[in-house]
């Protein structure tokens, strides 16, 4: 079966929470390096959401970085300082990418406004966070009215298991549990749906039957070759009933007189 959580950057909180060594976080990094097409099938979802100026919170290495270049400017933010000495190496030729360490948590969040951020992409971070409405209120107020937040997020908490643990998730989520934090943070919800079907499978499989505590890079390259290709196609015609993953667009709202 195949293993399909694309995870792309270390436990992202305050000091005390759950944290990932650095060493598992750049092996992971280097392992989903292979996964370009589910990088791409994330962007193509994502497009049309994401404003010209992009603030991605948990950046990692800049595996999903690498499709924000054509914006008019993207900052890159990561709690773990290696992910960002690489992020920083790799883009180091194009002055409108920057990024920096950063803690969702921290109350300097809100400071990066500085960087006009009209959309923030959040994919596969969120689950990392202890405090995910404190996080999300802070990406409420560093976006202008109209902005949105496009998120990834690891669904159905039955399929937690020993990667997720070793990953530093806090949980996994269900669609009622995100759309309460969402609109506790006072976003709207503008789509809400879920992703890779196949995935579902792969992940229970590996963390109920194998019992792996790190992902397979055989895995990753066959479900990124074979099966990308097919689930981009169908789930693009029709949401499946269930998946590994969660895709939402949340929207900051004008406050109601």
């Amino acid at each position: 079966m195949i293993v399909a959580m694309v995870v792309d950057r270390e436990a992202f909180g305050s000091a005390g929470e759950m944290t990932v060594p650095a060493d598992y976080v750049i092996r992971d990094q280097e392992r989903m390096q292979a996964a370009t097409r589910y990088f791409r099938w994330q962007y193509k979802m994502a497009e049309k959401h994401l404003a010209r100026r992009v603030l991605e919170v948990g950046c990692g290495v800049g595996n999903f970085t690498q499709y924000l270049t054509g914006r008019d400017f993207v900052a890159g933010i990561d709690i773990e300082p290696e992910c960002v000495r690489n992020h920083r190496e790799r883009f180091s030729g194009l002055s409108h990418v920057t990024s920096e360490c950063m803690d969702v948590l921290s109350g300097d969040f809100p400071k990066l406004r500085h960087y006009a951020p009209a959309s923030i992409a959040c994919l596969n971070v969120l689950e990392h966070v202890r405090d995910d409405e404190l996080a999300l209120h802070h990406m409420h107020a560093v976006l202008p009215v109209g902005g949105t937040v496009v998120l990834i997020v690891p669904a159905f908490q039955s399929l937690y298991g020993p990667i997720d643990k070793q990953l530093g998730h806090y949980r996994r989520y269900s669609k009622s549990s995100l759309r309460r934090v969402a609109r506790a943070a006072g976003f709207q919800i503008s789509i809400f749906r879920y992703l890779n079907s196949a995935g579902f499978f792969g992940w229970w499989f590996n963390a109920r039957v194998l019992r792996r505590t790190e992902q397979s890079a055989a895995q990753i390259k066959v479900f990124d070759r074979f099966f990308v290709p097919v689930l981009s196609r169908v789930e693009g015609w029709v949401e499946p009933p269930f998946g590994q993953s969660i895709f939402a667009v949340l929207v900051k709202q004008a406050k109601e007189d």
